[in-house]
């Protein structure tokens, strides 16, 4: 186990409360993995339990696209954790379409339930316990393709889109409270959810006949490789941290080169 240490010879999260979504697989659980090594007590949860929870983590069932999900998820919370420190929204997703108009209006709203509204519900919740400490930190975990947005995912983007310009101006209502809050937006990173994501985005841009420079299903980033979810939690436990305790309102895109700045 690798221990982070705040400079005192103490874990860096010895003390904190954490709250993970999504974290049985992929980028959530190397978030709680890297919150556990740091000396946090953490509580994650997903829509069901077939992924591999860390050791050491809790677990709850929960499905945060709808309010009882969300209200049931922070009372677990309260009753586990006697509170939240860090609060890291992570899960989301969608599945591609051939084009905007081939976009379901449920999945428009399951869309904007999982990656936006989840959110806004379980920090409404959530935020007036570190309103009153005057202390904690949120990270809203968006997407960098929300820098490119195509038809395919146009819902999925849209949301994420909406949730980015939530997190600013949260970031602003909590920061007299000592309340941080911050995104980071990660481009294409190895994990089973990714990966199924892009076989299903293969399958539609062939039914579309698009050619592969428009579907780029086998394209890596100009640093070489795919985003790995430690490179994410990493960043993630940063921003989270003591060490970005002057750090509110940041939009940080992890993409290994894809989208330099302008």
């Amino acid at each position: 186990m690798t221990t982070i240490e705040n400079g005192t010879g103490q874990q860096e999260f010895t003390g904190k409360r954490a709250l993970v979504t999504g974290g049985s697989r992929g980028i959530g659980a190397a978030v709680v993995r890297r919150l556990l090594d740091a000396g946090a007590e953490v509580l994650t949860t997903a829509r069901s339990a077939t992924g591999t929870v860390p050791e050491g983590a809790s677990f709850v069932e929960a499905d945060v696209r709808t309010r009882a999900g969300a209200e049931a998820l922070a009372a677990a919370a309260q009753e586990t954790l006697g509170g939240v420190d860090v609060l890291v929204h992570n899960a989301g997703g969608a599945r591609p379409h051939e084009g905007f108009p081939a976009i379901p209006d449920e999945e428009w709203q399951d869309a904007l339930d999982l990656n936006y509204l989840a959110s806004v519900r379980l920090d409404s919740l959530l935020v007036p316990g570190m309103r009153e400490r005057r202390s904690g930190a949120i990270v809203h975990v968006s997407s960098a393709a929300v820098l490119t947005p195509a038809g395919a995912f146009l819902h999925y983007t849209a949301a994420k889109a909406a949730l980015e310009n939530y997190s600013r101006g949260l970031a602003l209502d909590l920061a007299p409270f000592g309340v941080r809050v911050n995104a980071v937006a990660p481009g294409r990173v190895a994990t089973p959810g990714g990966e199924a994501t892009r076989e299903r985005w293969a399958e539609v841009s062939a039914r579309m006949g698009a050619a592969p420079a428009e579907s780029n299903p086998d394209d890596v980033p100009p640093l070489g490789r795919d985003g790995q979810p430690d490179d994410i939690a990493n960043a993630v436990l940063f921003l989270a941290s003591d060490r970005a305790s002057w750090l509110t309102g940041r939009h940080l895109v992890l993409d290994g080169g894809e989208f330099p700045m302008g």
